[in-house]
Formats: structure tokens, C-alpha cells, sequence
């Protein structure tokens, strides 16, 4: 029989820090949407392969669902939730509701923080390296024509200087 060992863990996630108790080698996942209550990173395949529980890691796009909570202690984390609100959306979340390019929603999560970490790198990237970014991050409706047109949008609105964000 193996002894759990359970320790606490201090994530700052959305500019607030907060304590959890877990083990070390629990998913980020986990514990954002079960013990911090963010519900927009999903579980999707929990092999880190479709993207919907996309997390940006100190400004890189992870997929917190094999990120164990141990990697992700002392590091910037950012969710959705973390990027605006319902009345004043980040110019990213603008774009998609603008292009509406949602159908069910649930990969949404993983092309708008996987957007907004190529944005932050690359505030001008053309189709082609939208449609690389994007590649691994699935989406079962078809709706990636609005996604790459949501990220062009994006990108078209920071080359204007509209993005403000």
C-alpha cells in the first residue's frame, strides 16, 4: 500500500496567490478547475493532445493538463478568466466573439490562450503562422475557419494599434 503524500502548494494564478494541498505530480488541471473553481481550462484527453485545457505558464501556452501541479509552483499562470470580463473583453476575446467563431464552445478555451501566447510573441503573424500555432489544438465542430479568421482579426487589430491590451 502506498502512502499518499500530500504537501502544500502555493500557485499565483490570475494575479492572485493561492494555497492548495496536493501531490506534487497532480495535473495543474486538477487543481484550477476543482479546488480554484476556473472553469475554462477543460479536460479533454488528458494527454495533453487536444489543447482544451490550455494555460499560459509564465506566457507560454501549456497544457495543464500534464503539468504537474510541482512545475507550475512559483510561475505566472493565466486562465481565461484571468484575461478579462464578460463587459470588458482582452481585444483576443474580442476578436473571437466579433468572428464568432464558437459552435459548442469547449475548445475554445485552448485556440484563445494558444492565440494570445503567439499575439504576445509575435504581435503581426501571417495565416501561415496562425495555422501552425493552432495544429495541435482540436476542434471536433469544424469551426476553424472562424478560429484562424477570430486570430487574424487579432493580429489585424494590433497592426492597427486597436488591441490596447
Amino acid at each position: 500500500m502506498s502512502v499518499r503524500r500530500l504537501t502544500q502548494h502555493r500557485l499565483r494564478v490570475n494575479g492572485s496567490e493561492h494555497r492548495v494541498e496536493a501531490e506534487g505530480g497532480t495535473p495543474l488541471l486538477y487543481l484550477l478547475r476543482n479546488d480554484l473553481r476556473l472553469n475554462s481550462p477543460k479536460y479533454g484527453c488528458g494527454l495533453g493532445e487536444c489543447g482544451a485545457c490550455t494555460v499560459l505558464v509564465d506566457g507560454i501556452a501549456a497544457r495543464s493538463c500534464v503539468v504537474p501541479v510541482s512545475l507550475a509552483e512559483n510561475k505566472e499562470i493565466v486562465t481565461l478568466e484571468g484575461l478579462g470580463t464578460a463587459e470588458t473583453p482582452h481585444s483576443i476575446q474580442q476578436a473571437f466573439i466579433d468572428a464568432q467563431a464558437a459552435q459548442c464552445g469547449y475548445c475554445l478555451n485552448g485556440m484563445i490562450m494558444t492565440a494570445k501566447a503567439l499575439l504576445d510573441r509575435n504581435p503581426s503573424p501571417d495565416e501561415q503562422e496562425i495555422r501552425a500555432e493552432l495544429r495541435h489544438n482540436l476542434c471536433r465542430c469544424g469551426a476553424h475557419v472562424e478560429i484562424l479568421r477570430a486570430v487574424m482579426l487579432a493580429a489585424e487589430r494590433n497592426r492597427a494599434g486597436e488591441a490596447g491590451q
